[in-house]
């Protein structure tokens, strides 16, 4: 017989530490490790965001199957390409309903005008929403997105037409990420009139397997399942609970003491006694990541190349790799994974050399005792699980070429923010995949399109961004890998990053946590997921 319990018990009991309660069927509780910078996950780069919005509450017209970089149908439940590849047709899914919450009661089902709302927000400056509540997209910006997609129509209630300027190889892949979550037009008009659209960013409404109650910023965020959802089978949580802690030793303490059921981004450290533990499981993956440098480019003396090939040759990779990732590391020579179909394994990394590097400094006429700040991150991730030790080491690497590192960190949204303004020198970042298209880290990264988000090295090379666009241009498999071959070769010609490590991903969780699988993107989701004894 399954046993029952009250929310309000549940937290009273789960969440606080050493309780060892043990959770009913019904409920699970997630350490997380930030705070999502708000709801509407269109405006968004990081997994933090994403699991707490488009992973819970939103839905996209396909996504990629758990644990897969295959693509399968969401709110669309199929649609139609066109013979030159211009124009994708979405046949919507009926049925689906939008959340109904205290601060908004759906009329309808999810329609055409709900797709179209989502992408003209993002297409047009001038649309009204945009314009009450301004806003940037800018993984919509950097996918090249906003220039390539010349509409978006309804052709009637239950279907939408996209026509592309160019064509766009990964064009479904692209709308199965996160920031093109679906949105409600008609909450967005009940915002638009009552003068509150930038609701929309902290009450959100979506068709997703969750519903919001409640966000506590740097504490928790409550979620309930959703009754009404158009898959049921995958609602099998009826109270998910987002405990938030930005230290990775005290959510490994909370899961051991039963505080919480899944967390991640565990201390390379802890994994060995996690594996022993009889009441836990650490499922693992080859990452689909890269930890890295950026170097802004914008900045003196980051826009001499002899800089930055001097950085790059002053850093002991191997050490950081035995220091920071402790055997669950593997050396980075390129600027994405080697498991990317497309990567160049011809391309090999630079020698440690530091006498090297003082000579190309002294070259380009810097001085010793140059100051520069190194920014480290204020959180863990699969590809960086300690960024402050590897800034450190950074620190004490360019320390001995005459180059002084102040290091520098801020609140995760904070620390995003200000590297997208340009305000840092050089930086610690990474990447996970989102839809195993090689665009996704050579245009999305280091392509001219991204310069105002997620490419932090504010680099922008013509010949480097020729290729990238032509490759996506071509649905010829071969081509796109010979493109981005040449591609590759420019990048590390060019040294906007310098590639630190791929790392494993480790996933620890209760033995009671069925279906929780690992996503090569990096992402959390519990839809599908149940938790029993």
């Amino acid at each position: 017989m399954r046993q029952k319990t009250t929310l309000k018990s549940m937290l009273a009991a789960g969440l606080i530490l050493g309780s060892g309660f043990t959770h009913a069927a019904s409920n699970l509780v997630f350490c997380s490790e930030g705070s999502p910078a708000g709801f509407d996950p269109g405006q968004y780069t990081t997994g933090t965001d994403f699991d707490a919005t488009s992973e819970t509450l939103f839905n996209r017209l396909a996504q990629f199957q758990r644990g897969s970089t295959q693509v399968e149908p969401a709110l669309a439940s199929s649609w139609d390409i066109s013979e030159d590849g211009k124009r994708y047709v979405f046949h919507l899914r009926p049925g689906v309903k939008f959340h109904t919450t205290a601060y908004f009661k759906p009329t309808r089902e999810l329609n055409a005008d709900d797709v179209v709302f989502t992408f003209q927000r993002m297409l047009d400056k001038e649309h009204p929403f945009r314009k009450a509540y301004p806003t940037e997209f800018p993984y919509f910006t950097d996918m090249g997105l906003d220039k390539n997609i010349a509409k978006v129509e309804k052709v009637d209630d239950m279907t939408v037409a996209f026509t592309l300027n160019e064509v766009d190889a990964a064009f479904i892949q692209n709308l199965a990420m996160n920031f093109a979550a679906i949105q409600s037009a008609e909450y967005a008009d009940q915002l638009l009139k009552a003068g509150k659209a930038a609701d929309i960013n902290q009450k959100p409404i979506g068709t997703g397997p969750f519903v919001l109650k409640r966000y506590q910023k740097d504490a928790q965020i409550r979620f309930t399942g959703n009754k009404d959802y158009w898959k049921p089978e995958d609602v099998k949580i009826d109270n998910l609970i987002f405990a938030i802690n930005t230290d990775a030793s005290v959510r490994t303490q909370k899961l051991k003491a039963g505080e919480c059921q899944v967390t991640l981004n565990p201390r390379p450290a802890d994994i060995e006694a996690l594996k022993k533990d009889p009441n836990l499981k650490v499922p693992s993956e080859p990452g689909f990541n890269l930890g890295y440098i950026a170097y802004n480019v914008t900045r003196a003396p980051f826009d001499k190349l002899e800089v930055r090939q001097a950085l790059d040759m002053a850093v002991n990779k191997q050490a950081i790799i035995d220091a920071v990732y402790q055997g669950a590391g593997q050396l980075a020579v390129n600027g994405m994974p080697p498991t990317q179909w497309s990567y160049d394994e011809t391309i090999k990394d630079r020698d440690f050399n530091p006498e090297k590097a003082k000579e190309l400094l002294k070259a380009a006429g810097v001085k010793e005792g140059t100051e520069i700040t190194l920014w480290a991150m204020p959180v863990q991730r699969p590809y960086n699980p300690n960024a402050k030790l590897m800034a450190e080491m950074l620190q004490a690497d360019w320390a001995k070429v005459g180059i002084k590192a102040r290091i520098v960190s801020y609140e995760w949204g904070e620390y995003i923010k200000r590297a997208h303004n340009g305000e840092h020198d050089a930086m610690l970042i990474g990447w996970t995949g989102d839809n195993g298209d090689p665009d996704n880290w050579l245009g999305t990264l280091y392509g001219c399109d991204s310069v105002d988000g997620n490419n932090f090295s504010k680099w922008c090379d013509a010949r480097y961004d020729k290729l990238v666009k032509a490759a996506k241009a071509t649905a010829d498999v071969e081509k796109r890998t010979e493109l981005y071959k040449q591609a590759q070769h420019v990048l590390q010609q060019q040294v906007p990053i310098t590639p630190i490590a791929h790392s494993t991903v480790y996933q620890p969780m209760r033995a009671s946590v069925k279906d929780f699988l690992i996503s090569p993107f990096g992402r959390n989701s519990f839809y599908g997921v149940s938790n029993g004894r």
